[in-house]
């Protein structure tokens, strides 16, 4: 499994380095075909985030959807374990979905799974008990800022991934591994570019693109046999 950690607006240091390179192997225990976790630290530099400037951003990368957390905080190690911790519920999730519960083959409870782990604290970070940080060195690799300059203040910043086939169902459970409050995909049931977005409660929204729409909703239940509903 490879790491890849960065920053934005700021350098990374050794220690931190360490300190996350050491958490971030244990996440093996939890899904063994990982090939790959990014690690992204970010600087907030606008004034209206000032009390939680520093974001880390943890993508998991795999034969397998997407697992992805964040987290931001005043600092970039309280930042992390923010960010692993939600990462290793995401983990779990993805894990029980695959157990299996019948015979020889059911497989280890996840409690046994990660009973080796250290508990992760939501209001105290771990570094707190750590000496202090010694200077940062500037490396090479890191990139100061990556904001292009330009005359106006409005920036658009594009992304492009590989278009994947999905059910609706699919696209919801990837959407919460990344922890985003919206996924796009392909939907398989009708080849069209979807959308699927959280809403209110337990209740999700599709929006599709297509040369000739019906005017009519649907609704259905999530993981249900049973037909839509057309109002």
């Amino acid at each position: 499994m490879e790491f890849m950690i960065t920053g934005r607006n700021l350098s990374v240091s050794d220690r931190f380095r360490e300190y996350a390179g050491e958490k971030l192997t244990k996440i093996e225990q939890l899904a063994n075909k990982v090939q790959r976790v990014d690690v992204k630290v970010s600087k907030e530099t606008k004034a209206r985030t000032a009390e939680t400037p520093l974001t880390v951003e943890l993508t998991v990368l795999g034969r397998g959807p997407v697992i992805r957390a964040e987290a931001a905080a005043s600092d970039k190690f309280a930042a992390f374990d923010l960010a692993y911790g939600k990462l290793l519920e995401r983990l779990r999730r993805a894990k029980d979905k695959k157990k299996v519960h019948h015979g020889r083959h059911a497989p280890v409870a996840v409690n046994e799974a990660t009973g080796s782990l250290p508990p992760v604290s939501s209001s105290e970070p771990i570094y707190a008990q750590t000496a202090p940080e010694a200077a940062e060195a500037k490396l090479p690799y890191e990139i100061e800022n990556d904001i292009p300059a330009g005359d106006s203040p409005v920036l658009i910043r594009r992304k492009v991934f590989p278009a994947t086939a999905l059910t609706l169902d699919d696209a919801v459970d990837n959407m919460e591994m990344v922890g985003h409050d919206f996924y796009l995909f392909i939907d398989s049931s009708t080849g069209v570019p979807s959308v699927v977005y959280r809403r209110k409660g337990w209740t999700y929204g599709v929006i599709s693109l297509d040369d000739n729409p019906d005017s009519a909703e649907e609704i259905s239940a999530y993981r249900s046999p049973d037909e839509p509903a057309r109002v």
